[in-house]
């Protein structure tokens, strides 16, 4: 039987380490709970010479040291247990392509990559692998949105397969890395990006 929890609370809060390791030992009284998602982001669009001490904090830490915690501890968990599992990042091709008015997210989504592949290889010989799927703009009414239909047609254009990923495209690659069948996978980043990172 396959196990899921979803832990949507806030990660800005100073109480963060204490609510997970709550959430990690809610975890200890379920069994066969061996994959974790890290998929909390928030983007807040700032030019070089108009960053804000607030923003730069409040991106930091939701997008990389909450993940830090959660592998730590879910990590742990597998430890102590003696099993294997996989962990999950969700980065973003912004972390290898520069962007306008995104370089705090940019350089957080750029540590989560090498987050990954440091975890990689100390938790491989324990047989938990760590891997992240970096997606581009996805096709989701949000997007929709925020261009016009005109804009939205060009950035789709700007695809070399011709369209954006849809949401189910990085929930179909998460699930592969989590998967048995990516059991010699582990330190990679799977870009799920239409083909945009080759430009």
């Amino acid at each position: 039987m396959k196990y899921s929890i979803w832990y949507t609370r806030s990660l800005l809060s100073h109480t963060l380490t204490s609510r997970l390791c709550s959430t990690v030992d809610t975890l200890y009284t379920i069994p066969k709970i061996n994959g974790l998602v890290n998929n909390a982001g928030i983007c807040i669009r700032e030019s070089v010479w108009e960053l804000n001490q607030s923003n730069i904090e409040k991106t930091i830490a939701v997008n990389l040291i909450a993940p830090l915690h959660f592998t730590r501890l879910f990590s742990a968990r597998l430890l102590k247990n003696a099993v294997p599992g996989s962990i999950v990042n969700i980065s973003s091709v912004l972390s290898t392509k520069s962007g306008m008015r995104n370089v705090t997210y940019s350089s957080t989504k750029a540590g989560i990559d090498q987050m990954t592949r440091s975890s990689a290889f100390e938790l491989g010989p324990y047989g938990i692998r760590v891997n992240a799927v970096n997606p581009t703009l996805l096709d989701t009414l949000l997007a929709r949105q925020a261009y016009t239909e005109e804009e939205f047609e060009c950035r789709c254009g700007e695809m070399p397969l011709g369209s954006l990923p849809s949401v189910q495209d990085v929930v179909n690659a998460t699930m592969f890395l989590l998967s048995d069948e990516a059991k010699m996978i582990t330190g990679q980043c799977l870009f799920v990006d239409a083909g945009v990172s080759t430009q």
